[in-house]
């Protein structure tokens, strides 16, 4: 694994494309050191994707890994401790980014089957399919799936690309949230003006940005957008009732953010605003001069980088619309404003009673002594509603992260603890689901 993480394969960044391909290939390298009787890079319209598979008997079935390669960009570089692709073990975790999200999960799944395959202990056939550009909102892979249906085909998909509550209380996650991502660009005069000869005349694009943004939440913290609710799912009683069964510590998780009180829409509990309902938070902004010391100047441009999380029913095209046209019809006649998708993608649910749900849950309680509380994770996995529709077969999440690792932050970390428990649990969800 720190072999992995010492390769920069940040999708994002153009620069990273030669580690983008070195790192595939090393990812094959190792399908191949643990037992897989086929690994290969393959092309795709963007980052390449590895498939690899250990097929023991075409009549058992057949479980498809499924995760990603690729990592978040490390700015800001400052905050971390360590180099970020210089893995460090402290205090039993590994830091380093990719570590947790998602290098060090989806290798749980190669060592895992290295393990099966030492200890004659296969029970089904296993295929993997780790691809480059999850970061990016996986835009190549859904025409590579829909290619390869035949080289994919299997009966479950698995994926640990996700966390649970704890060692102590383990957690699988039923679904995550859709997203609809977006950059909008504020315009006002056509250069940078002295802010001392045209303050006050002219309209600031940064002022105007900030207040567009300011509109988008009442005072209740409800997102104002027309229609932004309309097709948001409701959950059922039952899943209501499970998550109230899990812990949460309101004042141990300010602590640990550093936050004096938590905000989000009224009405709603913490576990429900990050889970169960649809979000709308600012991502990046910036305009103006940032550099050394003071230049008094009234910009030419502003930007932000906006993002929505979505829940069941909501569609990621539709509320992309919505967003879009919001900036463009609220924006004051002294802007100009341009807005534009940068990537998308539906939110996902897996159902309690499937086969593959009931196999990761057996597997947790055989490891952990208890059996997993059911959770919906807060994060987005575009390609997974692209890959049930295209394979026609469930996702099952198990992840062994915790929310503390500070993924997509300075000083991600992954626990070797947790790391190991994952090798050992994985084995049990292969066998559980070829019995089931």
């Amino acid at each position: 694994m720190l072999d992995l993480l010492r390769i920069p394969s940040v999708s994002a960044k153009s620069e990273h494309k030669a580690d983008m391909q070195r790192c595939a290939e090393l990812v094959k390298q190792r399908l191949l050191d643990a037992g897989c009787d086929r690994a290969e890079v393959m092309t795709t319209d963007g980052h390449p994707v590895v498939f690899g598979e250990k097929i023991i008997d075409t009549s058992k079935p057949t479980v498809l890994v499924y995760g990603h390669y690729d990592v978040q960009p490390v700015e800001p570089l400052e905050l971390w401790h360590s180099g970020p692709f210089e893995p460090t073990i402290k205090d039993g975790k590994v830091y380093a980014r990719g570590s947790a999200d998602d290098k060090g999960q989806f290798y749980m799944h190669v060592k895992a089957l290295e393990t099966m395959v030492k200890t004659k202990t296969m029970s089904t056939n296993i295929k993997f399919l780790i691809e480059g550009e999850e970061e990016v909102g996986s835009p190549s892979l859904g025409k590579f799936v829909a290619g390869n249906k035949d080289l994919l085909k299997a009966d479950v998909i698995l994926i640990s690309d996700s966390a649970m509550f704890s060692m102590e209380t383990p957690s699988l996650d039923i679904g995550v949230r859709g997203l609809s991502y977006i950059e909008v660009e504020v315009t006002g005069p056509n250069r940078d003006l002295h802010s001392g000869t045209y303050g006050g005349a002219v309209a600031n694009p940064i002022t105007i940005l900030c207040e567009m943004i300011a509109r988008c939440h009442d005072k209740k913290n409800h997102i104002t957008i027309p229609g932004f609710y309309d097709d948001v799912a409701e959950p059922t009683k039952e899943e209501k009732r499970l998550l109230k069964k899990a812990p949460f510590n309101e004042q141990a998780y300010k602590d640990e953010l550093g936050v004096k009180e938590l905000w989000g829409e009224k009405g709603f509990t913490t576990p429900e605003r990050t889970g169960i309902r649809p979000t709308l938070e600012v991502n990046g902004i910036w305009g103006g001069y940032q550099g050394e010391g003071a230049k008094t100047v009234l910009p030419s441009k502003a930007t932000a980088k906006i993002s929505a999380r979505l829940v069941p029913n909501q569609s990621s095209k539709k509320i992309t619309e919505l967003l879009l046209n919001y900036f463009s019809t609220i924006a004051p006649p002294c802007v100009t404003v341009r807005a534009f998708e940068h990537h998308g993608g539906e939110a996902y649910l897996t159902p309690l009673d499937s086969k593959g749900y009931q196999a990761a849950a057996k597997a947790v309680k055989k490891t952990f002594g208890k059996a997993p509380i059911p959770v919906r994770g807060g994060g987005s996995i575009p390609i997974c509603s692209i890959m049930e529709k295209e394979l026609g077969v469930k996702i099952i999440f198990m992840g062994f992260g915790l929310d503390s690792d500070n993924l997509h932050s300075p000083n991600e970390k992954y626990n070797i603890e947790n790391y190991y428990k994952g090798i050992e649990t994985i084995p049990y969800f292969h066998k559980y689901f070829a019995e089931s």
